[in-house]
């Protein structure tokens, strides 16, 4: 059995560590709550101190317990025109677990109703199914990375996780993981949150550009 040394000791025998670079900082630029229920949440460069542009190589969107108005999933959009319009041609994949409350039930599958094949449609957030709006308990939280937008060089990568409990009775936990690109060279410099059906009743969404 060997032993992993530093220096010539022993890990046991460390008493500390050199900072780790290269990891990145979250530098926080924009929060929006919503405690009585908006039609979307949008965050465009330039508007309301949002920053949205080539600052960053990367930006992260974290979406805390998003409660719907009504049954529904989280979707976004992309805009290249200042949020005039939310239109940019995307492609995605979508996979997902999820396991009921009482362990009846369970799954890890892709989830190929969420994904979109170079359209310009919202993108789905939830996979296998709605977010519940029935029980005040029920929520959406989870991330969304955005690489480059303001690149006029190459598309728009884009990966999210979130979890929700959904729709039923007995309720699952869904687990989705979301990847694709907008299929664009022109600068996306706006992003927006919306519910399929219905509004954001509560939220809390914050956004950091990644140094």
């Amino acid at each position: 059995m060997s032993i992993v040394k530093l220096n010539n000791n022993g890990v046991k025998n460390a008493t500390a560590f050199g900072s780790i670079t290269g990891l990145g900082n979250l530098i926080l630029i924009k929060t929006q709550t919503v405690s009585s229920g908006v039609s979307s949440v949008s965050f465009v460069d330039g508007a309301s101190s949002v920053v949205l542009d080539n600052t960053y190589k990367e930006y992260i969107f974290y979406i805390n317990n998003m409660h719907p108005a009504s049954n529904g999933n989280l979707t976004f959009n992309l805009s290249a025109d200042g949020g005039s319009n939310y239109n940019v041609t995307k492609t995605s994949t979508v996979f997902g677990a999820y396991h009921r409350e009482d362990g009846a039930d369970t799954t890890l599958t892709y989830g190929g109703g969420s994904d979109l094949a170079q359209s310009t449609a919202y993108q789905n957030m939830c996979f296998g199914g709605d977010i519940g709006s029935a029980d005040a308990d029920r929520c959406f939280s989870g991330y969304l990375h955005l690489f480059d937008p303001s690149s006029t060089t190459f598309v728009k990568h884009f990966v999210g996780v979130n979890n929700f409990m959904d729709t039923s009775s007995t309720p699952y936990t869904v687990n989705s993981y979301i990847a694709g690109y907008g299929n664009t060279t022109s600068a996306v410099n706006a992003i927006d949150f919306k519910m399929s059906t219905g509004n954001i009743d509560a939220v809390t969404i914050s956004l950091y550009g990644v140094v």
